[in-house]
């Protein structure tokens, strides 16, 4: 029989708006008590009563909406202010000038908290300001003068409703980075069994055949390079070092809260683009890509012109140096530039060759590599020793992109 999975979600603010479901209830409890015992101070408690059989019907009415955040609406916020701010108004027109002297509670008392806080869970402090002011402002009103007690009770109102809302923004701060490092600790596990998987089969998989297709040689030989080839492939991807996600916190005062910057390798995408996800297909058996482990960040356009630069310097590898030669692809994020270093094993290239085969029309080196690197205002260095292979270094400054020809708009 299959086990039923239970999934239980945790929150600081559950616990708040029970009790402030709770706090609604007895606040009204109270109000109706401290009318009941200042029974003699109402001149017209027909309106009082009215009034609170209103606020009663509107408390027990709305318990489902204090339940949650989601639940807890703007038009319910408003409505539920305006219930409060109605019995601060009425509750000269009801007492006693001697209630309003002494400092008697309004209509409906210590309630109007409720409503206050229900803001600030909803929306934080800045929420709580909000429903603070008119309340502030309607307890002056029914005072006629800002008395020492009236300033008291107007004051704590404003700094716990600001305090509670405040801890309520460090609490959904704190549980989106929570959330995260669950989500990230989840995929890491699972990759982890996804590599165990993969090594234990595909790889192995194609590397026996590997070297059986070496052993046989003929066409067996060429497949077996080309196993070869995706096994190396197949390793880098499942290490993980391919494309990770840059992660930036981008406001110290919302505490540990951590936002996902994606870098796009889609080069039609807006933004910048990884260098690294352009420059990880070269990767083969016989060529080796050593990036730093973070995002190598370019202009689209830049980005592919240097990897289709890469491109070509490997293409001059297979094409002069042979199958057998071997190749090392570095890549070096500097503060104001990004350099590539292409370096083979090859016998290398004799001296004034190059200039030779430019004089012959080859333009391999001149256009595909040096021509690109100078349309993104970069370099391209060749150094070549006969006998000690060839390595080629590619320098792009950062926050460039491809110079267009004049009158040749849009063409290369």
């Amino acid at each position: 029989m299959a086990g039923r999975e239970r999934v239980l979600r945790m929150s600081v603010e559950l616990p708040l708006w029970r009790a402030l479901t709770a706090y609604r209830v007895l606040t009204l409890l109270y109000a109706v008590g401290l009318f009941a015992s200042a029974y003699d101070d109402y001149d017209r408690p027909g309106v009082a009563i009215a009034y609170y059989a209103v606020l009663a019907v509107w408390t027990l009415a709305t318990l489902p909406r204090v339940h949650n955040a989601a639940a807890c609406t703007k038009p319910f916020l408003a409505a539920d202010l305006a219930v409060a701010l109605t019995g601060i108004v009425l509750t000269p027109l009801v007492v006693t000038d001697r209630h309003i002297l002494d400092g008697g509670p309004t209509l409906p008392s210590i309630w109007t908290a409720g409503s206050v806080l229900a803001f600030a869970l909803r929306g934080g402090w800045r929420w709580a300001v909000l429903a603070s002011t008119p309340v502030a402002a309607a307890n002056l009103i029914e005072r006629g003068h800002p008395a020492r007690d009236t300033v008291h009770n107007v004051a704590l109102v404003w700094v716990a409703s600001i305090a509670i809302g405040y801890v309520v923004e460090v609490a959904r701060a704190s549980e989106r980075t929570l959330a995260r490092a669950l989500e990230i600790e989840a995929a890491t596990r699972e990759r982890e069994r996804l590599a165990r998987d993969i090594h234990d089969s595909v790889l192995q998989v194609l590397a026996m055949v590997k070297r059986r297709g070496t052993a046989l040689g003929g066409e067996a030989a060429e497949l077996g390079r080309m196993a070869g080839e995706q096994e190396v492939a197949l390793r880098t991807l499942v290490s993980g070092g391919l494309v990770p996600v840059s992660r930036v916190s981008h406001d110290a005062a919302e505490g540990a809260l951590v936002r996902e910057v994606e870098v796009p390798d889609d080069p039609g995408a807006d933004g910048p683009a990884d260098l690294r996800a352009l420059l990880a297909p070269y990767a083969a058996e016989r060529v080796s890509l050593a990036d730093p482990g973070a995002p190598v960040l370019l202009a689209p356009a830049a980005a592919r012109e240097l990897a289709a630069a890469v491109g070509a310097a490997l293409d001059n590898v297979r094409r002069h140096a042979g199958d057998d030669a071997r190749a090392w692809i570095l890549v070096e994020d500097e503060p104001d530039a990004v350099i590539v270093t292409v370096r083979d094993d090859g016998p290398g290239i004799p001296d004034g060759r190059l200039a030779q085969a430019e004089g012959e029309g080859r333009l391999g080196v001149a256009l595909s590599i040096r021509g690109r690197l100078r349309d993104l205002g970069g370099s391209a260095e060749l150094v070549s020793t006969p006998g000690q292979g060839t390595e080629v270094e590619l320098t792009v400054p950062k926050d460039t992109a491809p110079r267009t020809p004049r009158g040749k708009a849009g063409q290369r």
